[in-house]
Order: C-alpha cells, then sequence, then structure tokens
C-alpha cells in the first residue's frame, strides 16, 4: 500500500502560524496533523505502508522535507517528496507524484484528520471516505444507489443530493488508472471552477465501470483555521484520553492538570491550573496561569496569564492579558501594565 498526501497550499487561513511553518506540521495533541493523519491511515489500511508521497512546496526546504520523511518512518515507510510549482488544483496535485501511482494506493488532503471504525476493504475499485453533515450545501457530497455504490459528485449542491460529504480521503485499487485519468483532465482542459480537479478524474472512471463505495467516517476533524484546529486538538486528545500523555520529565509544581491533556519533554508548570484539552510543546513553561483548550508549541513561556481557546507558536513570551488568542512564532506579548 502506497499513501499520497498532498500538502503544497500556503495555509492562508491558518496565519500567522503557517508564516514559519507548513499547517500539516502543526501540533495536534502533540504530533504534526500530518503524522496523526499518517498513523491513521496505516491502521485502516490494515497491512503494511510501502511509500508515503508528499506533494509540496520546493520553498518549504530540507528541514521540512526531513521531517516529513521522519513521519513516514514512523509508520515504516519510505518517504517520498514531490514538487508543486503552481496551484492548479487537486488532480494537477496529486499528479506530481506519479512516478509512486501503482498498485493500491490511498489519497488523502493534509488538513483533515478523521475518526474511523472500519478497515479498508482493499478488494473494492474505490472507496471513499464521507460523512453525514447537516448542511450539504457547503461541501462536495456523492450520490448513492439502492446497492451503496457512488453513481455521482456534485460539489456544493443548491438542491439536496445528498448529506455524505467528502471528507478528502480515497482508495484505489489501481493507482495507475488513476494515474491515466488524472492525466486525461489536464491534457483535455478539463477545469472545474477554473481548476483540474481529483472528482472529474473519478466521474470519468465511474462512467467507465469503476465502482466507488463509501466508507462513513464516525467524526471528521478540519484543521483549516485556528478555531477548529484548537477543537481539533480538543477532540483528538478524547480520542486518545487512556494514553500516557504526560511526559516523565515534566516539573509540575504547585499546579492542577485537568486530563486530557498532552505535556510533552522538559516542560514546566509552576501555580497554574492546566487543562482541559490542552496540549503543551516541549521545553515550555507555564506559570502563575490558567489554561484551557488551547495549542501551545515549543520553547514558549506562558506568565500571568489566563487564556481558552487559544494557539500560540513556537518560541513565543506571553505574559498578562486574558484573551482568546492566535500567536505565531517569535513573539513577545506583554498586558497593557505591565513592565
Amino acid at each position: 500500500m502506497k499513501i499520497i498526501i498532498p500538502m503544497a497550499g500556503m495555509g492562508k487561513r491558518m496565519r500567522p502560524h503557517t508564516l514559519t511553518v507548513p499547517k500539516p506540521l502543526l501540533p495536534i495533541a502533540g504530533k504534526p496533523i500530518v503524522q496523526r493523519l499518517v498513523e491513521d491511515l496505516a491502521k485502516v489500511a490494515g497491512e503494511e505502508i510501502e511509500e508515503v508521497g508528499f506533494i509540496i512546496k520546493e520553498s518549504f526546504g530540507e528541514e521540512v522535507e526531513n521531517k516529513l520523511k521522519e513521519v513516514a518512518a514512523s509508520v515504516g515507510a519510505k518517504g517520498s517528496i514531490y514538487y508543486q510549482g503552481e496551484a492548479l488544483g487537486t488532480a494537477h496535485a496529486v499528479l506530481c507524484a506519479k512516478d509512486m501511482m501503482e498498485g493500491k494506493m490511498m489519497l488523502a488532503f493534509a488538513d483533515t484528520l478523521f475518526k474511523a471504525d472500519f478497515n479498508l476493504d482493499t478488494s473494492k475499485d474505490g472507496m471513499i471516505w464521507v460523512q453525514k453533515v447537516d448542511d450539504p450545501s457547503s461541501f462536495g457530497v456523492v450520490e448513492m444507489n439502492d446497492q451503496n455504490e457512488i453513481t455521482g459528485f456534485v460539489e456544493k449542491p443548491d438542491e439536496f443530493i445528498s448529506d455524505l460529504a467528502i471528507i478528502g480521503v480515497y482508495y484505489f485499487r489501481d493507482a495507475n488508472y488513476l494515474k491515466n485519468e488524472l492525466q486525461y483532465v489536464i491534457d483535455n482542459n478539463i477545469l472545474d471552477k477554473g481548476e483540474f480537479q481529483v472528482t472529474s478524474a473519478l466521474d470519468n472512471m465511474r462512467k467507465k465501470g469503476t465502482i466507488f463505495v463509501p466508507a462513513t467516517v464516525s467524526e471528521w476533524l478540519d484543521c483549516g483555521n485556528k478555531d477548529v484546529t484548537v477543537n481539533t486538538n480538543q477532540r483528538y486528545l478524547e480520542f486518545i484520553k487512556d494514553e500516557n500523555l504526560v511526559s516523565q520529565n515534566a516539573e509540575i509544581q504547585n499546579s492542577i492538570v485537568i486530563p486530557p491533556v498532552y505535556i510533552g519533554e522538559n516542560v514546566k508548570l509552576h501555580n497554574s491550573v492546566v487543562g482541559p484539552h490542552v496540549s503543551v510543546g516541549d521545553n515550555t513553561m507555564i506559570s502563575d496561569s490558567r489554561v484551557k483548550n488551547s495549542i501551545i508549541q515549543k520553547d514558549s513561556s506562558v506568565k500571568d496569564a489566563n487564556i481558552a481557546n487559544s494557539m500560540i507558536g513556537n518560541f513565543v513570551h506571553y505574559q498578562g492579558t486574558p484573551s482568546d488568542v492566535s500567536l505565531g512564532d517569535f513573539n513577545t506579548v506583554k498586558g497593557l501594565y505591565d513592565n
């Protein structure tokens, strides 16, 4: 089994956090979003993952590429890096990894996490991960027949067609066939809303006899902006709350930790209440503060603060003001009356 992860987007809705790091490398419960995704895909696959291909911008740099190769290694796979020079749509992005497209393959877009209670049926031609939603008009949805087969794809329907939204995760038994159909979309300039879309290739495959079936996830977690990413961190901590999430070398003095929380290596908590639903990165110090439902990344300090629903980057020094905070890396913030 192979996995392809397109992640060349700029992550504009997550700024300032994506000014210094690609969105899929932002942490959820102590691990990068993309690592959580790859590990969850490997569990669903139920078989060895041979290769994980990451489609990125070349400008992301060597440090990011090495980190992504480590993510692949975490599931025992080879990590391969491919570049997308222009943002021409999802079909164009996936085709950037055409050199690895053969055999069984999973495709997943990197700003989506999920909770799934099924094992992948690799005998199927293809599977499309979906979840029921209250307002289908905001999503791409699938049409179904009585045999539980997908008969069509509709982007943001004006009238009710289906409440099964496509979450951006797919399985293909024959990746080479998908590659050829993606190339057909580009060669014939088949555009949807001005871009080359994966769903255009899927619809052509369906018309030629490929049978796609849905795989319904129990929960779909978005990482598109600060608020939903904080919520995803909350939900993910609930998923893994039975694991040991507090580092043994954390220094916890005169403080209360309310689980579920993730506490990284060499974290210091002094005179504070932390939790529930807080993730704290390595080497961060929190003192004289109350923190809940938040993500605080590595090498930062929080002092005299009362924060919730917040996201604080790496190497941040935050002191003082009670807030709903979104601070990128290398910031220093003090309260109005602090010296």
